[in-house]
């Protein structure tokens, strides 16, 4: 793509926030080798199953920067796959601010998109979201 380099003015890190359902993820970006860390915990002792690590790494893989950079993840509520979703919206928006060549990319990948679908609310008087008591005509 292009030629990765942060000058003198710009930040030494580059943050985005991503989020998924309830999950919100914060990532600090910089230059390295690749490392990506999680809570504290390396990528694949936070995300067991491959396919939650796939999901989360792919706008790094997508835009060949992988082994470009290192990325400090905070990320909290929802579930693994949410977070997983969080994660991944999350570095799309951190690597627009390294270089904004990149949305075409991320853009036609649907990275960019916050995923906002969550649970409904459970209404009062009710048993559920939707569902409703029978109705008794008498």
């Amino acid at each position: 793509m292009s030629d990765i380099k942060l000058s003198e003015n710009k930040p030494q890190h580059n943050l985005g926030t991503g989020r998924r359902k309830t999950a919100v993820a914060r990532i600090r970006l910089t230059v390295g080798t690749g490392k990506i860390v999680i809570n504290g915990r390396p990528l694949e002792k936070y995300f067991p199953m491959e396919a939650l690590r796939v999901v989360a790494i792919q706008p790094l893989t997508i835009t060949a920067t992988a082994d470009k950079f290192d990325a400090q993840v905070t990320v909290a509520g929802g579930g693994p796959n949410g977070q997983a979703g969080a994660v991944r919206h999350g570095l799309a928006r951190a690597l627009l601010t390294v270089d904004a060549n990149f949305r075409p990319i991320l853009k036609a990948e649907g990275f960019l998109t916050r995923d906002s679908r969550m649970k409904e609310r459970k209404k009062y008087g009710q048993p559920g979201a939707r569902k409703r008591f029978q109705y008794s005509k008498r």
